[in-house]
């Protein structure tokens, strides 16, 4: 789990959407050095200024990850189980999870980490894998980003850290509470899980 929360915490500093005419891995290190510029922005060094600084983040990133996506593939066949309404109050939940979770770990902690872009693999016309490696305090950690185009938008569906799959990493959590729960149950431990991570926001602002 901490390496997963690692690897979206790399990928939760701020992208951009682009075009069909840009490949992924110049689309992805355009979405990088965006997400370093707001992180960086001195206008929101400030304790005031945060909550602006993370709608700025996250406006940038609902551009960039397709959610839809990244919740199917996290419930694979359980997919089918939920109505229309459960899969979308699921894709909303899942999605809101991320964000607190994983720009709480970056904001306001960002090193002067450097990232080296590896290679760009087209699996098909539509997916590509883009690798790279993190240069963080003398440790190189690979780091694997899984995309596809869709509306002429190249965006990501998974990352894996040293191997470690995001989707794959969720799909496990969740699939353990699915075992014996419904797709009621496993939205109503995501709101549960939001609420605590409010609290913890709160009290640490307090």
């Amino acid at each position: 789990m901490r390496r997963t929360v690692s690897a979206l915490s790399i990928l939760l500093i701020g992208m951009i959407s682009v075009a069909h005419s840009a490949q992924p891995l110049d689309s992805l290190k355009r979405s990088m050095d965006q997400g370093i510029v707001i992180l960086k922005d001195p206008r929101y060094q400030d304790a005031t200024d945060k909550e602006l600084q993370r709608e700025k983040m996250w406006e940038t990133i609902q551009k960039i990850f397709d959610f839809t996506e990244i919740a199917k593939r996290t419930l694979a066949r359980n997919w089918r189980n939920f109505t229309p309404q459960q899969r979308q109050e699921f894709t909303d939940r899942f999605a809101e999870l991320l964000k607190n979770t994983y720009l709480n770990r970056i904001q306001g902690k960002f090193e002067d980490e450097k990232v080296i872009y590896l290679s760009q693999d087209m699996i098909t016309d539509s997916k590509a894998l883009v690798k790279t490696k993190l240069l963080r305090k003398n440790k190189e950690i690979p780091i694997d980003y899984s995309m596809r185009l869709r509306n002429d938008t190249w965006r990501i569906y998974d990352v894996r850290v040293e191997g470690v799959s995001m989707v794959k990493n969720y799909r496990t959590q969740f699939n353990k509470i699915l075992l014996n729960g419904s797709p009621a149950k496993l939205i109503e431990r995501l709101k549960e899980k939001l609420e605590l991570l409010k609290q913890a926001k709160e009290e640490k602002i307090s």
